[in-house]
């Protein structure tokens, strides 16, 4: 079955738009705001959020690959450099931003590294899809979009400064699908 898309650019920069003010609307304290990409399209998605929130936003990103409990199963991963702002984490409103949430394990994974760097005072996280499927109590905070589906599909995020085009896909597959 071909893949079928369920996002365009003007949705996803829209649901980009709707993310950036919610997290503005929970930062009402006024706390250092820290967002921290999951590589590699978090990464992305937490820079064009900084950018839309503006100057009160810190970005950088958090690798977690040392971090995930799939190691002895997927050792090929290569680690991708973690970048914490300046100001650091400690007290700080950190916002996790992540392309596809699915099971959970990739935040969990990133709530360890998160632990190994700083406090913050709060951890959210906000995905551009949230999938369904959890296998940990791990929910986001902000969404661009819910998107239930099954484990034998698969999401497809594609993001012009990675892809040279912007769209999400979703397609069958034979096996699972991944986080």
């Amino acid at each position: 079955m071909p893949a079928r898309t369920v996002l365009q650019q003007a949705d996803i920069t829209r649901a980009l738009t709707r993310i950036s003010h919610e997290i503005l609307e929970s930062n009402r304290d006024g706390l250092d705001l820290v967002l921290l990409g999951v590589p590699t399209r978090g990464v992305v998605l937490a820079h064009r959020l900084a950018a839309i929130i503006g100057p009160d936003a810190q970005v950088g990103s958090l690798d977690v690959t040392m971090y995930r409990d799939d190691l002895a199963a997927n050792p090929t991963r290569s680690p991708s450099p973690t970048s914490i702002p300046e100001r650091g984490i400690d007290g700080a409103l950190v916002v996790l931003v992540d392309d596809v949430l699915y099971s959970g394990r990739t935040i969990r994974a990133a709530l360890d590294a998160l632990q190994a760097i700083g406090r913050p005072k709060f951890v959210r996280l906000a995905a551009l899809i949230d999938r369904g499927h959890r296998e940990l109590p791990i929910r986001p905070d902000f969404v661009g979009k819910n998107l239930p589906s099954s484990h034998a599909e698969r999401i497809n995020v594609h993001l012009t400064e990675i892809d040279g085009d912007e769209f999400v896909t979703i397609e069958s597959t034979d096996g699972e699908g991944g986080e």
